[in-house]
């Protein structure tokens, strides 16, 4: 019986999130209130209380939600032990390009993400939220570069906390074009040489040298 209450608690939860996604991709994140989700998903708003604290909450489990599938790579990279770090960093880069190419969820999510996330003063603590995992990005990604000049992968005198910040920059700035304008890029087709774009300008560029 306790298994089932649970088994029932996560598909409920489950629900709510496609509900979220849903009402976001249609309606903006600050038009879009708790009662709509409510709406959608079949349930009360109490439900949604139950599983999350705010809209802000429910926000930020659904871009945790859809970053899951990445989370394996993204640590590969980041460990000590990692062979191949720059490897698995670009793996993981080309995953994430390609998904939001082929996959309709990872684009509809990217694109309230890029797109239809207006910050506005009742949202003032998902600003932050997001501003937290920009930087929190931008420190697991230095991470990775330390391990790959470890293994000789990149220059040693790489400034990698601005590094990590230019390549950061660079992929979301072809996500955020693409989701606007799809027909200016195969993105899906591209994206291997995209990423070895970004990876060249960490090689070879002197403005990111000490």
């Amino acid at each position: 019986m306790v298994r089932r209450t649970k088994e029932e608690a996560q598909e409920t939860r489950s629900q709510i999130l496609d509900a979220a996604e849903k009402a976001f991709y249609e309606h903006g994140v600050g038009r879009t209130t708790l009662a709509r989700i409510a709406d959608v998903a079949g349930v009360t708003r109490g439900a949604i209380y139950w599983h999350f604290s705010n809209k802000s909450d429910l926000f930020q489990a659904m871009l945790e939600r859809a970053h899951l599938p990445f989370e394996e790579l993204a640590k590969a990279s980041e460990s000590a032990t990692e062979p191949d770090p720059l490897g698995r960093m670009r793996e993981l880069l080309v995953q994430v390009l390609k998904q939001t190419a082929t996959d309709a969820k990872v684009r509809r999510i990217n694109e309230i993400l890029f797109h239809k996330c207006e910050y506005t003063e009742e949202l003032n603590d998902l600003r932050q939220q997001m501003q937290d995992n920009s930087i929190d990005c931008d420190q697991r990604i230095e991470l990775t570069l330390r391990n790959a000049i470890n293994k000789n992968q990149l220059p040693a005198d790489l400034d990698t906390q601005r590094a990590a910040i230019c390549l950061h920059s660079f992929i979301d700035g072809v996500l955020a074009k693409w989701l606007l304008a799809p027909k200016s890029l195969a993105l899906g087709k591209e994206a291997e040489r995209i990423v070895d774009a970004a990876l060249d300008m960490l090689r070879l560029s002197p403005g990111l040298r000490v």
